[in-house]
């Protein structure tokens, strides 16, 4: 093994090559280091790797864990989301947890998925599985309670669990609604989405900050993050953030059977979507999609980090269930 903070010499070594002791060396060692990569990213918004870093980091763990099932602990990075909030912060319990995203990294994973969801769905070959698709955004991920239409409440991911009330300092989005209209508004629903800062509005954000001998972010996702974070709400007011809602937690009566309908929905009463969402009905339309946007992202003006895809009626989502990512 390298020195005590460094990665071990082994990780180069296929997982079916390592002997115990060397698995238990490297599951200790990337434990620890992907939990530090999460609070980095989570909680500090000074992220040291990319997405495909952490992503190659969490798989090699997936893998050992795998072929060493005794090494999985409990606290296990694979096993959790995000990472706990700050205390600066109230704490907010989500009565529906936040969960993260499984990948896809080549377009065998992609059609797998559809081939696997189709046998699990128990589905003919001429029976139709539709998918919603879009843009995965790089920005916050944020929860926002609106109770009789009104908006009364903003939590970050946190843990997935527990995030932190930013209600303050999200009141302040012009790009956030006060108020949900229309006829089919739940009592209770819990809308999620991503706060990002488009490309424009980050260039412009470190213009300033340089002009004002103030620290520079470095990149839209770490200045929305720290925009949104600060204690005071008037900061957050002068950062011009943007939301796109694409999801939701606890809702005491849906508008619609499918994903595409409840965020057609979420358009109608107020809320910024994503245009670029559509449905795809095959794994080729699905491949299509992720090269259009792959054709297109420089000019789409906001980062993303991937594509989404949804199984679209709900009550296959049911069927299908939730893992922890």
């Amino acid at each position: 093994m390298n020195g005590a903070d460094g990665p071990p010499d082994s990780l180069a070594t296929p997982v079916s090559e390592l002997d115990d002791a060397s698995a238990a060396i490297e599951a200790d060692w990337l434990n620890a280091e992907l939990h530090r990569h999460n609070r980095l990213y989570y909680t500090e918004d000074a992220p040291e790797v990319s997405d495909a870093e952490y992503d190659g980091l969490r798989a090699r763990l997936i893998a050992i864990e795998g072929a060493f099932p005794d090494l999985k602990r409990e606290d296990s990075a694979t096993e959790t989301v995000g990472a706990p909030p700050q205390s600066a912060f109230g704490k907010v319990r989500h009565s529906v947890p936040m969960l993260s995203l499984g990948n896809a990294f080549s377009n065998e994973d992609v059609e797998e998925f559809v081939t696997r969801l189709r046998r699990f769905l128990s589905l003919g070959d001429d029976d139709e599985i539709a998918f919603t698709a879009e843009p995965k955004i790089d920005g916050l991920s944020i929860a926002l309670r609106y109770e009789g239409g009104r908006f009364v409440q903003a939590a970050t991911r946190g843990d997935g669990q527990e995030g932190e009330n930013v209600t303050a300092n999200v009141a302040t989005m012009k790009s956030i609604p006060d108020r949900l209209k229309g006829k089919d508004v739940p009592d209770v629903i819990e809308v999620r989405g991503e706060i990002y800062l488009s490309h424009k509005d980050f260039e412009a954000l470190n213009a300033a900050q340089e002009a004002d001998g103030q620290k520079t972010f470095a990149n839209p996702r770490n200045a929305a993050a720290g925009s949104l974070r600060q204690l005071d709400a008037s900061i957050t007011a002068a950062r011009p953030l943007k939301f796109f809602a694409y999801a939701w937690g606890e809702v005491s009566a849906l508008p619609a059977e499918t994903q595409s309908g409840v965020i057609a929905a979420f358009k109608r009463w107020g809320l910024p979507t994503n245009p670029l969402t559509n449905v795809c009905r095959s794994a080729a339309d699905l491949l299509a999609y992720y090269e259009a946007r792959a054709d297109d992202r420089a000019k789409l003006g906001y980062d993303i980090d991937g594509i989404v895809y949804k199984v679209d009626r709900l009550d296959f989502q049911e069927r299908l269930g939730f893992v922890i990512r």
